[in-house]
């Protein structure tokens, strides 16, 4: 599996808190059949503006971890990406190193779970039209999508991706949330499942348990497609079509 939205670069923002915990996870992210995982360091949320996520900094991080995983024989590569919280900036940052996938594909962007600004229409949609595909990180914690599921229609026909949560399909991040993510599988919504992990207890690597449910509604064939397929198009910035 490849895991491209996760926190397990430590002592950046609110995901993994030591080396020690980072190599915990990717332990158990392997044991669960993960192959390569995405860093995706908070850029420009606003309770995350002070850390140092240069790319010089995270790369500095990102290959002392590496060369960990590597003393202890744990075959996960690690990737680097940004979890970009929405403002209307979208385009002027997608320059900046980190801020997308795939070579300037893709871009993983959250908004806040209580307001999705009206903006975000003209905004992806420009952001399309630049050549760079939006993919919605975890709508199925947002207040309006939990409230008004035909946003995740609106976002699809605009050209965006959809990424669930493993945890929110196991209840992990609420019912609510549980409710809106199985809809979103149910409706055939979903383009990528992702662990976002943060830490090594209450949210770590659950992809495999949440990927065994996604398989018994849509079957073995669509799964694959939203862990592997579609997950190694985006880092290897090669097109998706539907």
């Amino acid at each position: 599996m490849i895991d491209i939205h996760n926190h397990i670069l430590p002592n950046l923002d609110d995901g993994s808190k030591s080396t020690e915990m980072s190599l915990n996870m990717l332990k158990y992210a392997y044991e669960q059949g993960v192959t390569d995982v995405v860093n995706t360091v908070h850029f420009q949320h606003p309770t995350f503006l002070n850390i140092d996520n240069s790319l010089d900094n995270i790369q500095r991080i990102a290959k002392s971890l590496q060369s960990k995983l590597d003393e202890f024989k744990i075959p996960i590569k690690i990737h680097l990406g940004s979890e970009v919280f929405y403002y209307e900036n979208l385009i002027k940052i997608s320059d900046e190193p980190l801020t997308t996938l795939g070579g300037r594909k893709y871009m993983l962007i959250e908004f806040s779970p209580k307001n999705i600004p009206n903006s975000q229409k003209q905004t992806l949609y420009d952001l399309k039209m630049s050549g760079i595909t939006p993919i919605i990180a975890h709508p199925e914690r947002y207040k309006l999508v939990q409230e008004n599921f035909s946003i995740v229609y609106d976002w699809i026909n605009a050209g965006c991706l959809i990424q669930v949560d493993a945890g929110s399909l196991l209840g992990l991040m609420g019912e609510k949330a549980k409710n809106s993510s199985h809809l979103i599988i149910k409706e055939k919504c979903c383009h990528i499942l992702a662990s976002d992990a943060h830490n090594d207890s209450n949210r770590n690597f659950c992809i495999k348990d949440a990927y065994n449910w996604v398989k018994s509604i849509i079957g073995k064939k669509n799964s694959d497609l939203l862990v592997y397929e579609h997950p190694s198009s985006i880092i290897n910035g090669e097109d998706l079509y539907f």
